[in-house]
């Protein structure tokens, strides 16, 4: 959720934080739209952050800046899918993102496009490919990079949870709904008094939100001969338990405004890790998705001293350097990947 943006030692590490904070957070300026509730504004300009007609942040593969809304001429594209970490908070500006930084190693053709949602959860995720696919020509390949914020949801009480998973900003969506209801009654709302979500519900919950979304993935995937993978994002608390001085400084302070170790409990110990990523990868096998969990494989990228994360979820640009440069092998590592 919005954070304040004072905070000395992050604003000194991470100058161009401020930009995500002003114009990208929960309070910054969100384009409430029919369907994915809520999407990046549109033509934004920065030297941080760029996004084309539609609110999709541009890529940059060689010297053309490419986007869904603006394809450059692309014939064929790589579709990079998931939430804010594709979409690059973290990065300090478009060219350092994960679909740009895949782009600057891969040499097969057909550019990446960033298709991130910031704070989607997989029902968003999908929401956003199926509405605007139109938009692309032939997509070689899809990846979708997420995984984290159907867990993290999921702790959420039924009673927000609905059918197809609890979203970001969905007590104020709620609220809103129910004081514009005819009766000016609120018809869903999260009590003060709900229940912890048990982890085991948690995990279930997530896993089978995940899967099924999925199944979507591949229908469309199959139908319009793209190879898919899933890759489960990783987490700064996952990928290790002793975080770099830059990180450890950094966290410290945003502890101070939010304690993400409170908000988000007992999901982010390595245990939990291994076990949704089990699961999970349980579910892609089920369906014959490639499956890469990327914190074991991020653990052993890095040196202790590395800077990876500007939070306990997003990267720095040397975190998205590394890890475009070492998920690409495992990519394009099947023979029909070329």
């Amino acid at each position: 959720m919005a954070q304040s943006t004072k905070m000395p030692v992050r604003r000194s590490l991470l100058p161009y934080m401020a930009e995500y904070e002003e114009k990208f957070a929960d309070d910054g300026d969100v384009r409430w739209l029919p369907y994915l509730m809520y999407f990046h504004p549109r033509e934004h300009r920065s030297p941080v952050v760029n996004t084309d007609g539609y609110g999709f942040r541009y890529a940059y593969a060689g010297d053309r800046r490419i986007s869904a809304g603006d394809l450059a001429g692309a014939d064929r594209v790589r579709v990079l899918a998931g939430s804010s970490t594709v979409f690059g908070i973290g990065a300090g500006r478009d060219e350092a993102t994960l679909a740009s930084r895949l782009n600057a190693y891969d040499e097969r053709g057909g550019p990446w496009l960033n298709f991130g949602g910031r704070s989607f959860n997989s029902t968003q995720e999908f929401q956003l490919y199926a509405l605007y696919s139109h938009l692309l020509p032939r997509v070689e390949e899809i990846v979708l990079f997420s995984g984290f914020n159907n867990l993290g949801l999921a702790r959420l009480p039924e009673t927000v949870r609905g059918d197809h998973g609890a979203f970001f900003m969905c007590n104020q969506f709620f609220d809103a709904l129910g004081a514009t209801s005819a009766r000016g009654r609120r018809r869903t709302r999260r009590r003060e008094d709900d229940a912890p979500t048990p982890l085991e519900v948690q995990l279930d919950y997530a896993v089978d939100l995940t899967g099924r979304h999925l199944r979507l993935w591949k229908a469309l995937a199959d139908q319009g001969g793209s190879r898919l993978t899933y890759v489960l994002q990783p987490l700064a608390n996952w990928v290790r338990s002793e975080p770099c001085p830059q990180e450890s400084e950094v966290f410290a302070e945003l502890d101070t405004f939010g304690d993400f170790g409170a908000a988000y409990g007992d999901i982010l110990t390595p245990e939990v890790q291994k076990e949704y990523a089990a699961r999970v990868g349980q579910e892609a096998a089920r369906l014959g998705v490639p499956f890469i969990d990327l914190t074991p494989a991020l653990a052993s990228w890095i040196a202790p001293d590395d800077w990876i994360f500007v939070d306990r979820i997003h990267f720095t640009d040397h975190g998205h350097d590394v890890v475009a440069r070492n998920l690409l092998p495992l990519l394009t590592e099947r023979p029909e990947a070329q």
